[in-house]
């Protein structure tokens, strides 16, 4: 077995870092197996050397080694790219033709970008990898192969099963070995080993002295996030390979290549939505115009409780709460002044206490008809939307009516009112 600086120095790969080491080593390990193998890490960072030691170290390196980059290809022509098709098959099918499978029987296929797959060809892949199973687009004849699977992805697989766009049976097939490749951003170490490989490379290539870099440079150049790894990092050693002239690069100069990213200091930031949030300016505008109806609602109750009784401290006292809902909690001494303002100025509240009840009645008919009047049904178009609210509030807190009226802005009483109402 070949040492993990031995492999480095075959492969190309430049670092001393021991995560990128502990990579390389998972690889060694597992290369003489038809262990199915899951590359993982950020774009970038060079998941596509993990594959090529795992065949070279394997009994297939004398057969053929395929790359497939998922994420190229459409989805309405990888079942055929990867499996084949007869042909006749589809529209443009002028003869049959072999897939990658068929192509590569007892060798390696490397499945880039793997979590790019659609739903169906991730099935057909997973009948593959558990009895080397496939059929061709357009055909009924099953085939064998025996082929070994090495897939790399820089997809978060777990977020992927969860929101349904990965099979999680699949998933498990293929991370039977996971090896991980860090970000450049933890391979403090290696950003200038790698920047100094680069440099040289391009020297040689272009027929250029070697650019080197100040030490103020090399701060800068240790400092950046780099956020697009070590592809980046070589695209930026080439530029400055090519387009300066003086070949010792200041701290000032690297910058004018490095991208603006930002700060790199811790922020919390918020990645999920408050379930009582809406999703649509309609919904907001139909929650405010539902507030707007629960409050007349109240002030019509609070009305009709003065007209009847004709006593404000009496009403005052028996509708606190209701009071405080609708004009906020103030003092009580401001409460008082509004509604002593209210009675001097309101012929509601100025109702004779020596009239018989009859003449109230009569009284209350001739001067506030208009009171049976605000009762007329609201029109359809609301009642519908003041049901879908209900019914939305008490979905989004699994029908607890405490915390569902709180978010509609009624008390929990009139909600019970509502769904009784509503039959819900």
């Amino acid at each position: 077995m070949e040492s993990v600086q031995a492999i480095k120095q075959r492969f190309g790969i430049i670092g001393n870092t021991p995560s990128l080491n502990r990579a390389i080593e998972k690889a060694i390990q597992v290369a003489p197996t038809d262990i199915s193998v899951l590359v993982t890490g950020e774009s970038g960072v060079g998941k596509e050397s993990i594959p090529k030691i795992i065949h070279q170290l394997s009994h297939r390196k004398h057969n053929k080694y395929i790359a497939v980059n998922c994420g190229a290809i459409p989805e309405g022509t990888i079942d055929s790219e990867l499996f084949g098709h007869e042909k006749g098959a589809f529209t443009g099918a002028t003869q049959t033709r072999s897939g990658y499978f068929e192509v590569a029987d007892g060798g390696t296929i490397f499945l880039d970008e793997v979590g790019e797959l659609p739903l169906t060809t991730q099935v057909r892949l997973l009948r593959v990898l558990e009895n080397g199973e496939f059929i061709k687009v357009g055909s009924s004849k099953v085939q064998k192969t025996d082929v070994r699977i090495v897939a790399a992805t820089n997809v978060n697989m777990f977020e992927a099963i969860e929101k349904e766009k990965f099979r999680e049976d699949l998933y498990y097939r293929l991370s039977t070995v996971d090896i991980h490749l860090p970000p450049l951003r933890e391979r403090q170490d290696d950003i200038h080993l790698l920047f100094r490989k680069f440099a040289s490379d391009f020297a040689l290539k272009y027929k250029m002295p070697t650019v080197k870099l100040t030490d103020n440079a090399i701060q800068v150049l240790l400092k950046h996030r780099w956020s697009g790894n070590i592809r980046q990092l070589r695209n930026i050693a080439e530029q400055v390979s090519v387009l300066e002239q003086n070949r010792i690069i200041s701290a000032d100069t690297l910058r004018g290549y490095l991208p603006k990213s930002g700060t790199n200091l811790p922020a919390v930031i918020k990645t999920s939505k408050s379930e009582s949030d809406f999703s649509s300016e309609r919904e907001i505008l139909y929650k405010v115009l539902f507030d707007m109806k629960s409050d007349l609602n109240d002030l019509k109750k609070l009305t009709m409780e003065l007209m009847k009784s004709g006593n404000v401290k009496d009403v005052e006292k028996d509708h606190e709460t209701l009071i405080q809902k609708i004009y906020g909690d103030n003092e009580e001494e401001e409460e008082d002044t509004d509604f002593e303002e209210t009675q001097e100025n309101t012929e509601v509240l100025s109702i004779p206490e020596h009239s018989s009840k009859h003449d109230d009645v009569i009284n209350i008919q001739d001067k506030y008809h208009f009171a049976e009047e605000i009762e007329e049904e609201e029109t359809l178009s609301l009642h519908d939307k003041e049901l879908e609210l209900i019914k939305k509030s008490l979905e989004r807190h699994s029908g607890k009516r405490k915390l569902a009226a709180a978010e509609l802005g009624i008390s929990e009483r009139t909600l019970y009112r509502k769904i009784k109402q509503y039959n819900l």
